[in-house]
């Protein structure tokens, strides 16, 4: 009797284990078979029911698998879908009272309690969130424009007279140097300098990289533009001033520079505003200016209104300047009116 006793005893405690050890099994087979209904749910376009299946997942406290975060982070997103937001917030909530520092919880509670927002309060909220980090690459931006603006001038007048010039391997090289960076893309430029002359033993830093090539891509143009300002002035003011004792330079330099001052404001005027917007480019070799900090910020936050705000203060820049231009060509102009 007591051996008898003793195998039921046993084969009981055998049963046990076996149906301890198949419970988790069963209850993964089940908790898939219930995303797999839900799955055929959502392709039927039966969100509703694919809501209902998915809350059948249990919370258990063994469950490696993360079928009961999975299942409500489902659920809250297909509620979300709905737009039936205070059911998506519990959903999460629900989630976050198992597991308070879930970040995809937080994440998306954050979400919905943005979407019940008016508009015009979220449009505003990412203004504030986005403006810090853009004015610093704004500032950069208009770092750049004014260093370019201080370069190309020079260079371009230093182009102008070379053009001009008789002493042939002078013209013949600034002719090159308009030749060349007229006829090849600014980006090409920018990457030339600052990836492939170090191929060459030749390194400079992003800024100085930006610099150098807006400042000779600029300097060219704006040499071709003061080239034919000197040529646009007739050829007897050269004569009359040389037929009172003048030299060349000091022709160029006393008669004919200064007449060309006010044809040359509105290409110059052109050019710089064109200069503003072709900063955007250097971003490609690792500046951070107004547009790096834009694509930066949609690129975090999927948020078209860092672009946005990144566009207004390429117009606030480019009708500042145009401003400023369109007035130094009304003074310019006052002595031809009188």
């Amino acid at each position: 009797m007591k051996v008898l006793c003793g195998r039921v005893i046993r084969t009981i405690l055998l049963f046990s284990c076996l149906l301890l050890l198949l419970a988790p099994l069963s209850r993964a087979e089940d908790t898939e078979q219930i995303f797999q209904d839900a799955n055929d749910a959502m392709a039927r376009g039966d969100l509703p029911a694919a809501i209902t299946v998915l809350k059948k997942v249990p919370f258990s406290k063994t469950d490696d698998s993360g079928a009961f975060v999975r299942s409500r982070m489902q659920v809250a997103r297909l509620q979300f879908a709905l737009k039936d937001f205070p059911a998506a917030t519990a959903s999460t909530k629900e989630v976050l009272a198992v597991y308070p520092d879930n970040s995809e919880a937080l994440n998306f509670l954050a979400s919905v309690q943005k979407e019940q927002k008016p508009r015009y309060v979220v449009f505003w909220e990412d203004c504030l969130r986005f403006l810090p980090n853009l004015l610093k690459g704004a500032v950069m931006t208009i770092t750049l424009v004014f260093c370019t603006m201080l370069i190309s001038p020079l260079g371009g007048l230093l182009i102008a007279l070379g053009r001009i010039s008789r002493f042939k391997p002078f013209s013949v090289l600034c002719w090159f140097i308009i030749w060349l960076f007229r006829g090849t893309p600014l980006l090409l430029q920018l990457f030339f300098i600052y990836y492939g002359l170090p191929s060459l033993g030749i390194t400079f830093k992003p800024f100085t990289a930006a610099i150098l090539g807006l400042g000779l891509n600029y300097s060219a143009y704006l040499g071709e533009i003061i080239r034919g300002g000197i040529q646009s002035i007739e050829h007897g003011q050269m004569e009359a001033a040389k037929a009172i004792g003048m030299s060349y330079g000091q022709a160029m330099r006393r008669v004919i520079i200064p007449q060309t001052y006010k044809r040359l404001m509105p290409p110059i005027g052109n050019e710089f505003i064109a200069l503003i917007k072709d900063t955007a480019l250097v971003s490609t070799i690792a500046m951070v200016e107004l547009m790096r900090s834009a694509d930066q910020m949609f690129n975090a936050y999927f948020n078209v209104t860092a672009l946005i705000l990144a566009a207004l203060i390429y117009l606030v820049f480019t009708t500042f300047f145009t401003f400023i231009f369109e007035k130094i060509e009304h003074r310019a102009g006052i002595y031809e009116i009188r």
